[in-house]
């Protein structure tokens, strides 16, 4: 049996996202490269940029997921107001003597995130936010029946770099919110 949290829903912003990633938001044409441009890590594998039609994400989840080997950057295709459940990488060295430390099924270790401190971003207008190498997600997450995104990782990541945490099974906890 779980526990259900409600989680307070922040909007994405480049500050309020800053512990998880990037919010990119559109510059003028012509601009040199930047601090507002998503600062990608796609050096080990093939880039695969796609367009995902997702179909009956509900405004909550017990489950999450990271990726250790590379950057990945999620967008609503028309702008449309989306969600992500989201806590800090845990990837860890094993040797810094780190307790709770599990080995993930791809080879590196990390330390399971903890419930406390799950956060949910709505992201609104013509934006879209780059995950920082093993930030922990859910979603992406909607209200609608169907929406479909864009999504820019490596070829292979779903295969061969894909870590989850269940919260119901480890910790009997699953999130929801509304907004």
């Amino acid at each position: 049996m779980s526990s259900t949290v409600k989680l307070a829903v922040i909007e994405a912003t480049p500050q309020s996202f800053q512990d998880f990633g990037q919010v990119i938001e559109a510059s003028p044409d012509g601009d040199q490269f930047g601090p507002r441009d998503a600062q990608l890590d796609l050096t080990r594998g093939i880039p695969r940029f796609y367009m995902m039609h997702l179909k009956d994400r509900d405004l909550k989840f017990s489950a999450i997921t990271h990726h250790a080997s590379v950057t990945q950057c999620l967008g609503s295709v028309g702008a449309h107001v989306w969600y992500l459940g989201v806590a800090r990488a845990s990837i860890v060295d094993p040797s810094d003597g780190v307790k709770k430390v599990v080995k993930s099924k791809c080879g590196h270790f990390y330390v399971p995130p903890d419930p406390d401190v799950v956060r949910v971003f709505r992201v609104s207008g013509a934006k879209f936010v780059k995950l920082h190498v093993g930030t922990w997600h859910a979603g992406p997450l909607f209200k609608a029946e169907s929406m479909d995104f864009y999504n820019l990782e490596l070829s292979d990541t779903n295969v061969v770099d894909h870590t989850t945490h269940n919260f119901r099974k480890e910790d009997g906890v699953e999130f929801v919110f509304d907004d």
